[in-house]
């Protein structure tokens, strides 16, 4: 790294580098504690003393979770006597090492893979003057340290005069042993995983599209055996077993017409990428998907609505068709079921219809039940490791989008995958 220069690159490495060089003391403050640096800590501590190190960071298990910084490297710290202070909400990084000092940007390793490359300036380096103040103001153990490696009378008065502007109270047991628990009861993803999945996760989704409750054609109804036994039947032959068909195959109140729309919108936006995997569709399309979605809905709606009113009428003239069959036969041959609830063994032709329609009242369901489930149902879901990780997934999706470059996108797939932690 350049030493004469005011925007440089600092790394967990060469952040260890320097800290492991130190011959009077180190100050670190930022979100999280990378392995490295800690490690180069622990020998300073055991070197020059656990006092001469100041830590500050925000000890948050979600602040973990985004990679800003490992638990066991604070494990560590506090296992050599260096007090680790917890700084609430703090992004932004400082590191003053003798004297000398940076501001930086820690790299989340959630988003991304921290750099070793010079060129990806991420931090600003500090005057012997500003590092001198910045130290004092983080805690009041630092500001010790910055009044008593000051070279003058007036520099040591200047600093002493500073107030502490970090408010930061030390990592105890029981906030350590919390956060501890949390992290082990869910481990954080692995950080190469997420990074392959974000690369993929701002072009694509899985989506599900499933018409549910309106193809009333395939109902079908189970007579009651009461009703079956007494005898086949030739007018409804071809409806008639022991279920019939809840309408007629041919009927106008048939679904096939809105399952063939869902079904272009399910071809031409939303294409398959093999059994194994399902439909997806484009982040960039999904804004248009939605609206033809909601075209479509508003003709379910219709369809229900025409469903509703014209429906029971299919129903009835259904049962009366069961009905004006089977009459004469249990008018002259009454079943036993019949018999046992005439108060004079001799049921009536009224009785007999009666009867009839309340043994079918049991399987003929209502329209309004019926187009109550009526819905259409949509369900997204985002990419995951292991669908990016079946070894036909990119064949698939460049046969399902041929239009699409999908090199670029594989190759950073690969990059996220290889980067090291």
């Amino acid at each position: 790294m350049k030493t004469n220069t005011l925007f440089c690159h600092l790394s967990s490495t060469r952040i260890a580098e320097m800290i492991r060089n130190t011959k009077h003391s180190v100050c670190y403050a930022g979100p999280g504690i990378q392995a490295k640096p800690a490690d180069s800590m622990v020998n300073v501590a055991e070197r020059l003393g656990p006092e001469m190190l100041t830590v500050c960071v925000d000890f948050d298990e979600r602040v973990m979770r985004m990679g800003y910084g490992v638990i066991d490297a604070v494990r560590r710290l506090r296992k050599v006597g260096v007090t680790v202070n917890h700084a609430p909400g703090l992004r932004s990084a400082l590191l003053i090492v003798d004297g000398e000092g940076y501001i930086f940007t820690p790299t989340p390793l959630y988003l991304e893979a921290e750099s070793e490359n010079d060129a990806a300036l991420n931090a600003l380096r500090l005057s012997h003057d500003q590092a001198a103040e910045a130290q004092a103001r983080l805690s009041p153990v630092a500001k010790e340290i910055a009044v008593a490696m000051a070279t003058t009378p007036e520099e040591k008065r200047r600093i002493a005069e500073l107030p502490v502007e970090v408010g930061s109270i030390q990592v105890r047991n029981e906030q350590f042993n919390q956060v501890d628990n949390s992290l082990k009861t869910a481990p954080p993803v692995k950080f190469d995983v997420a990074r392959q999945v974000s690369v993929f996760q701002p072009y694509i989704q899985y989506v599900d599209l499933i018409l549910s409750g309106a193809a009333i054609q395939r109902h079908r109804l189970v007579i009651p055996p009461s009703i079956l036994k007494l005898g086949g039947s030739t007018d409804l032959e071809g409806r008639l077993r022991t279920t019939i068909e809840l309408i007629e195959r041919n009927s106008k109140l048939s679904s096939r017409a809105l399952e063939n729309q869902l079904n272009d919108i399910r071809n031409n936006l939303t294409p398959s990428l093999g059994k194994d995997h399902g439909r997806v569709v484009l982040k960039s399309v999904k804004p248009y998907l939605n609206k033809r979605l909601e075209e479509f809905r508003e003709k379910l709606d219709a369809y229900k609505k025409n469903v509703k009113e014209k429906l029971q009428e299919q129903l009835d003239g259904s049962r009366q068709q069961i009905v004006d069959y089977y009459l004469p036969i249990v008018i002259k041959t009454p079943p036993d079921e019949l018999i046992g609830q005439s108060l004079n063994g001799n049921p009536s032709d009224e009785d007999a219809k009666r009867w009839l329609n309340s043994e079918l009242e049991r399987c003929f369901p209502k329209s309004e039940s019926l187009t109550k489930e009526m819905k259409l149902i949509v369900r997204f879901k985002d990419v995951t490791f292991e669908t990016l990780n079946q070894k036909d997934f990119f064949d698939s999706i460049k046969i399902a989008f041929p239009n699409v470059d999908w090199d670029k996108a594989y190759s950073e797939f690969k990059a996220a995958g290889e980067a090291k932690q």
